[in-house]
């Protein structure tokens, strides 16, 4: 059965959507396409279907299907080793540096499946940028750190165009005030919400077209948290975010759509606001409610 006329969406996603109520415990039919939420947006960034990832023997990932919106944030959420982190890494193929694992389904940029034969994995993870839970700055001067992407990619032609990106950066990161007259001091001298922060101006150097963020507020004190929050308010203007994390309220802070893992599987997706105040699965509700998780 097809999606009615106008929705942006492929004639197959409606089955998709039953696949996954269905997997969510629900009856099939448009009751479960009810139950199971909203997976599939008009016009979407990313294109995610039936997704599994295999460590090995084990199922990490179990058809997973999903949009990822333009200028939005999605959020994920679940308790700690329900395939949150596993699924962000599929999203710029950082599984690829796993031994023994495994991807199937496809995951589309646009309208380019990122796990085509003919992808360069080095562009395309410029294109999707990856902010992990660690502040990771090189050994590096602040300068260099975020500079060293448009070096190896030649997005610039000269030192003065250099400059720029680098300047540009750090604005939009939120950081270009605090370290406007350390630009040759090494990066790792900052404080732990600088240099996460100055990962995230390295990450928008290569201008990427998504940003992918693993719990990057976990390892920072309220107030480098506060202001990390900000900056990813402001940066979904420009760019696609998605971001996991185990803090709920920060969820409801910075994202516009929030999807529930749980044992692998997508229990539940939608607008940010209705996954927290009226969930449509008991599962999402008793992990947000406290029960579990």
């Amino acid at each position: 059965m097809g999606m009615p006329a106008g929705t942006g969406l492929d004639p197959d996603d409606d089955v998709a959507v039953v696949d996954q109520g269905f997997r969510a415990g629900m009856s099939s039919g448009p009751e479960a396409r009810k139950t199971a939420g909203e997976p599939f947006t008009e016009n979407p960034r990313m294109k995610c279907r039936k997704v599994n990832v295999f460590y090995g023997d084990k199922h990490a990932i179990i058809d997973v299907s999903i949009d990822i919106g333009r200028n939005q944030v999605l959020s994920m959420i679940g308790p700690s080793g329900c395939g949150k982190s596993t699924f962000l890494r599929c999203l710029n193929r950082m599984n690829d540096t796993i031994e023994g694992c495994r991807v199937t389904g496809t995951i589309k940029l646009d309208e380019m499946d990122i796990y085509g034969r003919e992808v360069d994995v080095v562009p395309l993870r410029a294109q999707i940028g990856m902010v992990f839970q660690k502040p990771n700055p090189f050994p590096k001067s602040v300068f260099d750190n975020v500079a060293y992407g448009p070096k190896i990619h030649g997005l610039a032609r000269n030192r003065s165009e250099l400059e720029e990106i680098v300047e540009t950066s750090l604005r939009r990161a939120g950081l270009w005030k605090e370290v406007k007259d350390r630009l040759s001091q090494p990066g790792t001298g900052l404080s732990g919400g600088q240099q996460q922060r100055l990962c995230i101006a390295r990450a928008i150097a290569v201008t990427p077209e998504v940003i992918l963020m693993d719990e990057p507020c976990s390892a920072l004190d309220p107030i480098a948290t506060a202001k990390i929050e900000d900056l990813i308010d402001e940066l979904r203007e420009r760019f696609t975010i998605v971001i996991v994390t185990h803090s709920m309220q920060q969820a409801s802070r910075v994202s516009q759509r929030t999807a529930y893992f749980h044992l692998g599987n997508l229990i539940e997706v939608g607008p940010t606001e209705f996954v927290f105040t009226t969930p449509r699965h008991r599962l999402t509700e008793d992990y947000i409610t406290g029960r579990f998780g």
